[in-house]
């Protein structure tokens, strides 16, 4: 992560802070000079309204120099967490999914909402306050030396201690801070786990054993959390009690010297002053070392997230144009090999989907039917051989090209929050309504959500919410046949679906093949039967392909599988 260039665009308001901020340091230190002349006029009789006014002035100065720096670094800081957060998404929205499956989705959450913040703090009020509480204290310290040596030199004795203790605790502050932030994003992944999944939560009775768990990861949030604030608490008694001391040990021996002559009074009362204002900014500096450890602690863990991989993409156009040739195969896997981390899935996979038609590609669990799938998307790479689209290597097609002419249905078809409208228009934004209506009337939508008292702007919950399971189904199909893609991947469409929707279903998908490359992964015969081919897929290799006839006459496993689907079939009375 790039913090210069997160900064850079508020640098203007956080030099105007300083200058802002710098200006008011100057204001105070001011402050007490003017009181020793005004109680210098008044032993010499003199008149005080020049110096009542010019403390005034200070005064009023200092408040609203105070506000206007305020007021800066808070705009400052609010656009830097928003230059953060807008890079730290668009990584996440681009990382490569491999990557995007090891995050701990919880996780990532706290780091872009809480982590942000506390980098807020530490980048811009924090750096700001260190910046004006050192001038500050620098200031005071030297002109308590102007104003009397000796007195200083006894000061910086009893704050010294004060002072090293207080960098200690700042130290500590960040290592806690630093577990306090795990902690955190812990609880906030557990919290996450359970949303996800409450029904089967509720549906195993373990309501109780989650929220136990969940119990015990906010207890060590808790319990690092208040380390955290233990340690920031002893800051500021460590400085009052060096301050305490001082000012006791200042106002004994500067009396003692007022009255034998030593000292005047007026200086005494200007040191004495200076003693009281070098507090604040000493306690404020200490307070932003510690809020910078911690923001430091959040920076570390925002480069963690900068550091997620992203597709690689290039803008170099294909060697030829995406043809549209019926001649052409729309297809092409050419000695295609890919394997999981200790998982192999394909081995020297070749085959050829027509630019027109229904390829259904079938075989036992763990065959990599689905891998297939997240290939021709490049949501994975293969080890070795080459996806061809229309005869062009995927790999130099530009990934908005490559997807904007493939079309996936996921079997998960997960939908968002948001209502039906934006859910079906999701890949299309611009869609008309005309446009709308005939993809929901190929799915046999129509009259079901003309039904719903809000009809397209009728909200849904969490991934569809509210909808059923065939429903839901039947919107991600609607939302994928709005793109008009040249090929449509289907895994396990028809899963969700009554016999009735399945029919009006598959008549909508070899309506659509007609015009198109459909192909399908699934498990049911009816849906399989009437593909144009069938790849069957055992152990990563192509085994056979066919159609059903002749599959079902010449291939043992398609056999087997075909026996196994009726026999199903027969026990739930599915006449597929």
């Amino acid at each position: 992560m790039n913090l210069p260039a997160m900064i850079r665009g508020n640098r203007s308001l956080l030099i105007a802070a300083a200058a802002a901020g710098l200006l008011g340091t100057a204001a105070s230190l001011a402050q007490p000079l003017v009181i020793g002349q005004l109680i210098k006029a008044a032993a010499a009789d003199q008149s005080l309204t020049g110096p009542i006014a010019a403390a005034g002035a200070l005064f009023c100065a200092d408040a609203v120099l105070a506000a206007l720096e305020a007021y800066l670094v808070g705009r400052a800081g609010e656009g830097i967490v928003f230059n953060i957060r807008r890079a730290l998404t668009d990584r996440v929205l681009r990382s490569s999914i491999p990557a995007f499956r090891q995050l701990d989705h919880g996780d990532v959450f706290t780091r872009l909402v809480t982590d942000t913040s506390l980098a807020r703090v530490a980048l811009a009020q924090s750096l700001s306050q260190l910046i004006t509480s050192t001038v500050m204290v620098i200031g005071c310290l030297t002109l308590m030396a102007w104003t009397d040596l000796q007195l200083l030199l006894l000061t910086l004795a009893s704050l010294g201690c004060a002072s090293g203790l207080s960098l200690v605790l700042a130290r500590r502050i960040r290592l806690a801070a630093v577990t306090n932030r795990k902690d955190t994003s812990a609880f906030g992944s557990g919290i996450q786990r359970v949303l996800g999944a409450l029904t089967t939560v509720k549906a195993a009775r373990a309501e109780q054993r989650e929220q136990q768990r969940l119990a015990g990861l906010a207890n060590e949030a808790r319990r690092s959390g208040v380390r955290v604030n233990a340690l920031a608490a002893m800051l500021t008694p460590a400085i009052n009690v060096g301050t305490q001391i001082s000012l006791t040990v200042v106002i004994g021996w500067g009396m003692t010297r007022v009255a034998t002559g030593a000292l005047p009074l007026s200086d005494l009362t200007t040191f004495v002053m200076y003693l009281f204002y070098v507090v604040a900014p000493l306690v404020a500096l200490f307070l932003a070392i510690a809020d910078l450890q911690q923001g430091r602690a959040a920076i570390s863990r925002l480069r963690e997230l900068d550091s997620l991989d992203t597709e690689e993409d290039t803008d170099t156009p294909p060697q030829h144009p995406l043809k549209d040739d019926l001649r052409s195969p729309a297809l092409e896997f050419d000695g295609v090999s890919f394997s999981y981390p200790r998982q192999p899935v394909l081995s020297s996979t070749s085959f050829t989907v027509p630019a027109r038609g229904i390829t259904a590609i079938v075989g036992p669990s763990g065959a990599g039917k689905t891998t297939l799938f997240q290939l021709i998307e490049r949501f994975e790479q293969p080890q070795h051989g080459t996806v061809r689209l229309n005869g062009n290597n995927i790999q130099d097609i530009p990934l908005d090209r490559l997807r904007k002419v493939i079309a996936y249905v996921e079997q998960d078809h997960a939908l968002m929050r948001g209502t039906l409208r934006e859910n079906i228009t999701y890949a299309c934004p611009d869609a008309t309504d005309e446009e709308i209506a005939h993809a929901l009337d190929q799915v046999g939508l129509t009259q079901e959500l003309a039904d719903l008292p809000d009809g397209l702007e009728t909200p849904l919950g969490e991934r569809g919410g509210g909808l059923s399971g065939g429903q839901r189904q039947r919107i991600a199909v609607a939302r994928a046949l709005l793109a008009k893609p040249r090929i449509v991947l289907l895994d396990e469409a028809t899963a969700h679906l009554d016999a009735k929707a399945e029919a009006a279903l598959g008549k909508t998908i070899r309506e659509i093949a007609q015009h198109c490359s459909v192909i399908t992964i699934a498990h049911r015969l009816s849906t399989v039967v009437g593909a144009d081919q069938i790849i069957v897929l055992e152990s990563g290799s192509v085994r056979a392909v066919g159609t059903h006839a002749a599959l079902l006459q010449h291939d043992s496993l398609y056999q087997h599988l075909a026996a196994q689907q009726f026999k199903a079939n027969a026990l739930v009375g599915d006449p597929a």
